[in-house]
């Protein structure tokens, strides 16, 4: 049987803990974002499970064409980095599988349901953060997902490289929140992550 062709390269982000592996093809649907914060949540990916098997990695994010792999502290990018992409790009040929099949029918099911029915000020916000945030965020290894709107204040998700990241709360306040006041002055006040 011939291997799949996979070409896998690096680049890091504002996160010196983690680095993002992209691949030449997609490894979830479009625009889903899968963050496993510790290997106990990592049970719906043998991607995921596989990477927590080694000791240095403490956080795992799946997007589009990219894993975000993040690793502790004590162990440098210098000592890891090639045997991981190795690792990766190892896995990938051998048409391992990234996610489990009830997995995936998740989120063809919440893809079918559709998110019609929020407020008109939720669609903006959700529009803002689409247009403008995700691409940027996306391309550090991490995604921002919209949580929840309630008296001016705009909750986030931070996931991904963004989550622990030195210079998240300066992205969060510094760039999405006045780039929210400036496009709705008169709904939103400010800006907060959840689950940083």
């Amino acid at each position: 049987m011939l291997k799949k062709y996979v070409n896998v390269y690096t680049e890091s982000n504002p996160n010196p803990n983690s680095m993002k592996f992209v691949l030449n093809y997609m490894l979830v649907p479009d625009n889903t974002s899968i963050d496993f914060p510790d290997a106990q949540s990592a049970t719906d990916s043998p991607l995921a499970i596989a990477l927590f098997e080694l000791p240095y990695v403490r956080r795992v994010f799946l997007m589009n064409n990219f894993v975000t792999v993040t690793k502790d502290e004590s162990t440098s990018w210098d000592d890891v980095l090639l045997p991981l992409k190795k690792f990766i790009k190892e896995y990938m040929e051998d048409n391992r599988p990234i996610l489990t099949a009830k997995r995936v029918e998740e989120y063809k099911s919440s893809e079918a349901a559709g998110t019609d029915q929020d407020p008109e000020v939720v669609q903006k916000i959700k529009h803002l953060l689409d247009e403008y945030v995700r691409p940027a965020v996306e391309s550090d290894g991490g995604a921002i997902n919209f949580h929840s709107y309630h008296e001016g204040t705009v909750k986030v998700l931070l996931q991904g490289s963004c989550s622990g990241c030195p210079s998240s709360t300066l992205t969060l306040k510094a760039g999405i929140e006045n780039l929210l006041k400036r496009m709705l002055p008169d709904e939103v006040k400010e800006v907060v992550a959840e689950g940083v």
